[in-house]
């Protein structure tokens, strides 16, 4: 076979359906997000407004972030120097996993290198080594939690989204001796809905069934401290395993677990993809500890973010931009055409200087492609008008229909 040829071939079909890939190679300037320079070619073009960040909150310029990650690089030097269980648990770690264990008033948390890691290696470890553990999971789940739990080799059936009423149908058809594993999401990071937890909770427990509840695109941005939307509606309680990220709303990079002490210790002595990493560097640890510490005590960040989103999407509402209608800080424009999505893309950067990628299918159905827009609460008025005007021309340009 040649193996160059068969690559060619399939990044070619990716090109002509409009689905290949291409990162904007950013520069981001301390101090100054949203901005970023942007590069081409290896060399500085200019600066670009970043409108599609998962920096949610600026957190990852805060200066409290900042100076903790040069304290700690300069006390402890670069890497954790070895796995967690050799060498590589610094006191950092220790704090940081008491810290989100009292965000989402559990009794442990457990850290991971990354929210894509937490998820994979904490579904794949429960469901596979619960004896004849039975997973339902969400139909909308992350790609995260997914192969999590195709690792497992669980038995697993999929209900409909945010659908309690399919989710108890699918219950009630198990053997009710099985042990059973409830996944789904808070906020949903493309469409932005909201799961009704409540109401999962309610199914999961009257069939006494575990939970567990991906909060990555809630945590730091929902609740009184920032504890997602369990913490908002009161629920944490109510939910075996909530997971989170260090990467979005806390600005640094990181994922982890909150649960039960025995759960999370079980974990921790099974999960390979826990065991057998290199743990997180400490100067990361403690930034995300003075930002989740930060983001218990301030409000501020939350209520801004909050009036931006407001503004940003009645603003591209008036003046006939499609918007997903959502309750979630996230707000898809949607195309509707992978070919289109990336012109858009292009000429915002061109010739605009905003920066929003195009998302397309595996990340999103089909016929579904869009713009999902991320306001922060840094991003100004003067930010607002630059986007609502650039894109109002580009849909006159391009001959694209206004929403009503």
């Amino acid at each position: 076979m040649d193996f160059n040829t068969f690559f060619r071939d399939q990044l070619d079909s990716l090109r002509n359906e409009g689905r290949y890939r291409i990162f904007a190679e950013l520069e981001r300037q301390a101090g100054s997000f949203p901005r970023a320079g942007h590069y081409v070619d290896g060399e500085r073009s200019g600066t670009v407004t970043i409108w599609c960040s998962n920096d949610y909150l600026g957190m990852g310029q805060h200066p409290a972030v900042m100076e903790a990650m040069h304290e700690a690089i300069d006390r402890c030097g670069a890497g954790a120097g070895g796995t967690r269980n050799i060498s590589g648990t610094t006191h950092y770690h220790v704090l940081l996993e008491q810290e989100l264990a009292d965000l989402h008033g559990k009794e442990a948390a457990l850290l991971f290198t990354s929210g894509y890691v937490s998820n994979w290696a904490a579904l794949g470890t429960l469901a596979s080594k619960i004896p004849n553990c039975v997973v339902l999971s969400d139909a909308g789940n992350h790609a995260s939690m997914i192969e999590g739990i195709r690792h497992s080799r669980a038995e697993r059936h999929i209900f409909a989204h945010n659908d309690p009423e399919d989710l108890d149908r699918k219950l009630s058809a198990l053997d009710p001796r099985l042990p059973k594993l409830v996944a789904f999401e808070s906020v949903y990071s493309m469409d932005g809905d909201i799961s009704p937890i409540a109401e999962i909770c309610d199914v999961a427990e009257a069939h006494g069934a575990m939970t567990y509840l991906d909060e990555v695109h809630a945590v730091g941005l929902y609740g009184p401290r920032g504890g997602g939307i369990a913490e908002r509606e009161g629920l944490m309680d109510r939910l075996t395993v909530i997971e989170g990220t260090l990467g979005k709303a806390f600005g640094v990079v990181g994922g982890y677990i909150a649960a039960s002490t025995d759960l999370c210790d079980f974990v921790r002595s099974f999960a390979s993809g826990f065991i057998f990493t290199t743990s997180l560097p400490p100067a990361v640890t403690a930034g995300a500890l003075a930002s989740i510490r930060h983001l218990k005590a301030s409000t501020a960040e939350r209520l801004r973010h909050q009036d931006r989103v407001a503004v940003v999407r009645r603003r591209l509402e008036a003046a006939g931009i499609p918007v997903l209608e959502n309750p979630s800080h996230i707000v898809p424009v949607m195309v509707r055409d992978p070919v289109l999505c990336k012109e858009i893309s292009d000429r915002l950067l061109d010739h605009y200087g905003i920066y929003v990628q195009p998302i397309n299918y595996p990340t999103v159905a089909r016929r579904t492609e869009r713009l999902r827009i991320t306001p922060s609460p840094l991003h100004t008025d003067a930010d607002i008008d630059h986007l609502v005007n650039a894109l109002t021309e580009i849909w006159a340009e391009i001959g694209l229909k206004r929403a009503a």
